[in-house]
């Protein structure tokens, strides 16, 4: 895991310098801090600010986890298991996983933007900080959680030195020289130089001063000075104060400050701008560009337009841009949405914009679906990660509605490889369990859902949950002559029998499912992965031969496709081969990129089995130290992917006998030890410690001849459906399966 999350900053951090000392000063004395204040005040920048400046004391690091784009109380958990950059397969509650990971680490989470879900955010984090005692909180809202020990910390506005510094600083990067400005001492060590307006500049301070010092005010102000000069400015703002302030009683000033500003700034934006802006407001998190033409364009807004549109509040400061693995993507500041969202329903159109907003991103779902059996997988995976707050919201929708109800069943099951292959098993059950419990009417969208919700189960290690699902999934599509769902029950069900051991059930299941997918023309990475596991039930019977011609025929598929994800399980298997032929190289190269994809795509049952086997490999290659701290290292992550090795004596096979040579040639104190070591080790260093072995081989040992071989138990009979990838002859196939 990286020791943060944190985003970059985008521009220079003017004042606050003895704000930020008494924030740094807090969080010594106090496990939980609330930084409060209105909207715009700088609350975010500030705590983000701090907890950089604060990283060395924790261990573990500091991990951000932002809660605005939600909406469903129920994720906020979900919400901090993604913040902490867990993955987990089991099917404990996400809370149980939270505290489990964080009960003797020592690290800073930051919660940001929890006001709306504080029912359910204060009684977390009090169960957090109970059972953690290295847990130290820095919340950010426009209220306290009301947690005992909780320590507020409430931000006024910036005093007059600090709101001309920001204005000036703001003002310069817009390209306005119409505040003088001259170098001056950095107002926060580090920070650099920042500019200060130059002394005679009255009507700059007194537009800070009408602006209340609100930072978001004054950044929203700097963006209009390369258009209107601060006198200029002054005066329209004289009159919109004038207009607004005896028509917002009971609103705290400030507030009513801050909404002033906006609110002026929507008017001097062009009409096309304006409706831009309202629209927007329905996407949660970051959006593309893609995204924006398709929700947002219309007749009164052509799509061709958007772009323009987009740089004008960009320019503005309204809107913010960054980039992300996924490419650039724009983000509303949340008190700029909220403006949005009331204009939007003072426009009547609310209920439409969330439909096609929900439309859009079914439809990127199914996009994303059908071309992870590509060579874009990699960037499915990114695209998926970045559009996750808005697939949320798409799901919350969906499930609101009941007229809906089949979309909801749809899009969760569409979301399998996110959940299945992205690491998201625990989140992909919430949303698949909540839609199913729908009735929807639309027989083909509740198969998928049960099917993949089947599939998500076995993964978790719960076979009572699978067996219900996967059992009903076959039943009802035997009833509506699905054929292909009852493909995929019966798959699932195979695999259930091989993570129990019972191999030849295995085999006779997948290679039915095989022969039926051949037989409607199915070819996906599904489809493969079907034969990768017939092949270790193969390789697990002692039929390694055939096992790795199964495999080695999925990689020329997989090759040919550019699908990466079930390669690295192929790859696993013929990494075992080579290590039954003393070929240590060949399969230390095989696992180190099985480690690589499977760590890519956040696949930790991937991962941990690769992992296993590289320690085996290891103490093969005369380094029984080495090996132990491998297998040490799985040993946690074992804790989130469920029952170690899936309480499997087949899969076990490799640890055990690791553990028995590295025991034997270390003895067991000094095996202990390294073990321990492992133990201790984040993933990611464990991850880079693999593959910096492949890429030095001077840091391998030597082979050692005696090695033992695999543990065989006979030739299995032949399984139809095995030898080739499932597929019709026109290559026609996909993931829309089921």
């Amino acid at each position: 895991m990286r020791r943060s999350n944190l985003p970059a900053e985008l521009n220079r951090f003017v004042g606050r310098a003895a704000e930020q000392a008494a924030l740094t000063a807090l969080l010594e004395t106090s496990r939980l801090v609330t930084v409060v204040g209105v909207g715009g005040v700088g609350k975010t920048r500030l705590a983000l600010r701090a907890a950089a400046g604060a990283q060395k004391r924790y261990g573990e690091g500091v991990r951000l986890a932002e809660l605005a784009p939600l909406r469903d109380p129920d994720l906020v958990a979900y919400a901090l298991v993604e913040a902490l950059g867990l993955t987990d397969h089991t099917p404990k509650a996400p809370r149980e996983v939270l505290v489990e990971h964080l009960a003797e680490r020592r690290m800073l989470l930051v919660v940001d933007g929890f006001e709306h879900l504080v029912e359910s955010c204060a009684p977390l984090v009090r169960e957090l900080l109970a059972h953690a005692p290295g847990l130290t909180v820095l919340a950010v809202g426009r209220r306290p959680l009301r947690v005992a020990g909780e320590a507020v910390f409430a931000l006024s506005p910036m005093g007059e030195a600090d709101a001309v510094a920001l204005l000036a600083e703001r003002a310069a990067e817009a390209g306005a020289p119409v505040v003088p400005v001259t170098p001056a001492v950095p107002l926060v060590p580090g920070t650099g130089p920042v500019l200060a307006p130059e002394p005679g500049t009255a009507a700059v301070r007194e537009l800070c001063r009408r602006l209340d010092g609100i930072p978001l005010a004054l950044e929203l102000a700097a963006g209009r000075l390369p258009l209107l000069s601060v006198e200029q400015m002054l005066h329209r703002l004289d009159d919109r104060f004038r207009l607004l302030t005896d028509g917002e009683r009971g609103v705290l000033p400030r507030h009513q400050t801050l909404r002033t500003a906006i609110g002026w700034s929507h008017e001097l934006c062009t009409p096309e701008e304006r409706l831009l802006w309202a629209r927007l407001s329905v996407f949660a998190g970051p959006f593309d560009l893609e995204a924006v033409e398709y929700v947002c364009g219309s007749r009164e807004l052509p799509p061709e337009r958007i772009l323009d549109q987009l740089g004008g509040l960009l320019a503005q400061s309204l809107l913010s841009r960054e980039d992300t693995p996924a490419g650039p993507a724009y983000r509303l500041l949340d008190t700029v949405a909220a403006y949005g969202a009331e204009w939007l329903a003072a426009l009547g159109d609310t209920d439409r914009m969330r439909r096609r907003h929900r439309d859009w991103y079914m439809g990127l779902a199914t996009w994303c679906e059908l071309e992870w059996f590509s060579p874009r997988q990699p960037e499915v995976a990114a695209r998926t990660d970045a559009a996750l707050p808005n697939l949320r919201a798409a799901l919350d929708l969906c499930l609101e509605l009941p007229e809906d109800a089949h979309l909801a069943q749809h899009l969760a099951g569409t979301l399998w490889f996110a959940w299945v292959g992205c690491g998201r098993l625990s989140e992909g059950r919430h949303w698949l369990e909540r839609a199913l419990a729908l009735e929807s009417g639309h027989e083909e969208a509740r198969l998928k859902a049960l099917w993949v919700l089947g599939y998500v189960a076995v993964l978790q290690g719960d076979g009572t949950a699978a067996v219900a699902a996967l059992h009903e999934c076959g039943e009802r599509a035997r009833s509506s002559r699905n054929a292909l769902a009852e493909a995929y029950a019966t798959h699932r069900m195979g695999c259930l029998a091989l993570l129990s051991d019972d191999l030849p059930r295995a085999e006779s299941l997948i290679g039915r499912a095989l022969d039926s997918y051949r037989e409607l023309g199915e070819l996906n990475s599904n489809v493969l992965m079907g034969q990768v596991e017939v092949a270790m039930a193969r390789a697990f019977r002692g039929d390694l031969e055939g096992a790795v011609a199964i495999c080695r025929e999925v990689r020329e598929v997989c090759e040919e496709r550019g699908e990466l994800w079930t390669r690295a399980y192929a790859l696993y298997v013929l990494a075992y081969s080579a290590w039954t032929r003393d070929a240590f190289g060949e399969a230390r190269e095989l696992l180190t990129e099985c480690v690589s994809i499977n760590h890519t795509f956040r696949d930790l049952v991937g991962l941990v089995l690769a992992i296993e086997l590289l320690a085996l490999v290891t103490v093969s290659e005369g380094d029984p130290a080495e090996a132990a701290v491998l297998q040490g290292a799985v040993v946690p992550v074992w804790d989130t992917v469920g029952i170690r090795l899936f309480g499997s004596e087949a899969f076990d096979g490799p640890r055990a006998l690791c553990e028995q040579r590295a025991a034997e040639a270390l003895g067991a104190e000094a095996f202990g030890v390294a073990v321990q070591e492992g133990r201790g080790l984040p993933l990611d260093e464990v991850v880079e410690r693999a593959l910096a072995r492949r890429r030095d081989p001077a840091l391998v040992g030597p082979a050692d001849a005696t090695a033992p071989r695999p543990f065989r138990t006979g030739r299995s009979a032949g399984v139809p459906g095995t030898r080739k990838p499932a597929g019709s002859p026109t290559g026609k196939g996909g993931e829309a399966a089921g």
